[in-house]
């Protein structure tokens, strides 16, 4: 399965989404996330993995050695196996990103415990000391962590509008993130293959000389004929 989930790295976030309106045979307004988030480095290529998610708050002061003990707690659970992983977490304040849980410490100790990226409606900072293969997509910035802390770990979190369950293969990019439903893991690459098949006649009539709206027509008539 990892190996597939690798190969799905080459492609972006909005044709995974499209693809999965394939092997569903339908469109549907759940399963990404329904606001912009900031990508720490939108350069880097779509990140795909398991995810391992928690709640944090900020704007609350902590007792340190609860704190500490709730965060090991955190990284043990981020370590365990079945990798990569992806840890989406849900600021759940009432003024989420008021303390950033993202930076270069933990970016740098999340990729080290085999995490490839993070999704959050919380914030960041950092951006130029981040950990560099390490994708980050936060709701906001934030030059503090405030009282940021670990609440809960290992459950369904929402995060943008995106639910999010522990072990579920998300993908994500620059654009936001998917939930890939593991009983269609296997089915995404020929539906990647059947799609740019079909979305091939239209462009290619698009981009040729003298394209008007007769050839669109024949194009969308050849597109909707390619099985």
């Amino acid at each position: 399965m990892n190996t597939l989930i690798e190969q799905l790295r080459n492609y972006d976030t909005p044709t995974i989404a499209n693809a999965l309106e394939i092997v569903t045979g339908k469109r549907s307004t759940e399963g990404f996330t329904r606001q912009t988030l900031l990508a720490a480095n939108p350069q880097l290529k779509p990140i795909v993995g398991y995810a391992r998610t928690a709640m944090i708050r900020s704007a609350a002061p902590f007792n340190p050695q609860t704190r500490r003990a709730k965060l090991m707690d955190y990284y043990e659970y981020v370590a365990q196996s079945e990798q990569p992983t992806i840890a989406v977490v849900q600021d759940i304040d009432s003024q989420p990103g008021l303390g950033a849980f993202w930076g270069e410490v933990n970016t740098t100790v999340h990729w080290g415990l085999g995490c490839v990226g993070a999704i959050t409606n919380g914030s960041m900072r950092d951006l130029e000391m981040m950990e560099p293969r390490f994708q980050c997509l936060a709701a906001s910035l934030s030059p503090s962590h405030a009282w940021v802390h670990v609440v809960e770990i290992g459950v369904k979190v929402d995060v943008c509008g995106l639910m999010v369950s522990h072990g579920d293969i998300v993908h994500a990019d620059h654009h936001g993130a998917v939930v890939i439903p593991a009983d269609l893991l296997q089915k995404m690459p020929a539906a990647i293959d059947f799609m740019a098949r079909k979305e091939k006649v239209i462009l290619d009539a698009a981009k040729a000389e003298g394209f008007n709206i007769d050839k669109l027509r024949a194009a969308l008539a050849a597109s909707d004929a390619v099985n």
